[in-house]
């Protein structure tokens, strides 16, 4: 009889995060922003892991800024995720995607040198039916020429983010980052409660392998994205995968190699092609693990990383994943 022994890897979050700041004293502001988050993590994966145990399954009578109906599991990670950034004396300032806003931090000490945005559960919709979802977060250095509570603080690139990833709460719970330096996953132990290192460098793969859309909306989608979604399928033979979550059909593509299409919607036929995705709160972060990866993320005109926000709750079209794929988007002018 072969006995299989599962060894768990050495290397745990909080031993990088030493490593790390042995080299970079002037990150410990960072590092005490990623623990935050590894925390949150970890909350969120054991309420999701009880969910049909601890009455946080289903809606509540309230929708958000955006007119979706909010999950009772949006209102804990949303209420957990402000209570803990709260507390940290380097976060100067948030915003929450379920909040029109910039969130009041009043309670807490608001001097510090940056300021994060974040999306507490993305995907809630599916919470009900045990699909993966997520939590995204991107973090920027605190701007010096306006308020701290000023929305304002949010108006800045992609580029500029000096933290971002996020965590996937799926068949297990991992935690995706990049400090700007390549991306880094972690994976957590729920025996150990300890987040330990399971990939040092994740890189893209080249080849497009799938690619994931609500093709639902093809027919209100532009001639360009038409054409796109035709070349991917037709010439490419790419296959379809979308589970309908963000941060799921992000992450597949960044670990198998794929592309995931968010097109503007033209629902009243009226040439106007209104986008569903927040760049704050979910495109830059996302765009800016890619980047790290070895992909890219474009508008169709624009790389996400280079566009300027110019609202709080900003929305843009979006395709991400292999650079080769964004790019031949980009080169498409019907």
């Amino acid at each position: 009889m072969v006995i299989c022994v599962m060894s768990t890897p050495s290397l745990t979050l909080t031993q990088y995060l030493l490593t790390l700041l042995a080299a970079h004293p002037e990150q410990e502001a960072l590092a005490r922003i990623m623990n935050d988050l590894a925390l949150i993590g970890k909350q969120i994966s054991t309420k999701t892991n009880k969910a049909g145990l601890v009455d946080v399954l289903g809606g509540t009578d309230s929708r958000n800024i955006h007119g979706e109906h909010v999950q009772k599991l949006d209102v804990f990670a949303n209420e957990l995720c402000k209570s803990i950034f709260k507390r940290n004396p380097h976060i100067a300032a948030m915003a929450s995607e379920e909040e029109e806003m910039v969130v009041n931090m009043e309670e807490g000490p608001s001097v510090g040198e940056y300021i994060i945005a974040f999306d507490p559960l993305d995907g809630s919709s599916n919470i009900d039916v045990n699909v993966s979802i997520g939590t995204i977060f991107s973090v920027h250095k605190k701007r010096e020429d306006v308020s701290s509570s000023d929305e304002r603080q949010f108006f800045q690139k992609g580029s500029a983010q000096v933290l971002a990833g996020y965590i996937l709460y799926g068949s297990s719970t991992v935690l995706i980052f990049s400090f700007g330096n390549g991306v880094h996953e972690c994976t957590l132990d729920h025996e150990l409660g300890e987040w330990y290192v399971s990939n040092e460098q994740i890189q893209i793969p080249k080849q497009c392998t799938y690619y994931s859309v609500n093709e639902t909306y093809t027919p209100i989608t532009s001639a360009k994205d038409r054409a796109f979604l035709q070349y991917v399928k037709e010439e490419k033979k790419c296959d379809a995968r979308h589970i309908g979550s963000l941060v799921a059909d992000v992450h597949r593509n960044l670990i198998k190699g794929g592309v995931h299409m968010s097109f503007g919607r033209d629902k009243e036929g009226a040439g106007m092609y209104k986008a569903k995705l927040r760049l704050n709160y979910e495109l830059k972060p996302l765009a800016f693990v890619l980047k790290n990866a070895g992909g890219s993320a474009t508008n169709g005109y624009e790389d996400i990383l280079d566009i300027l926000p110019s609202q709080l709750h900003e929305r843009q079209p979006v395709v991400m994943g292999n650079s080769d794929m964004v790019a031949y988007y980009n080169t498409l002018s019907v």
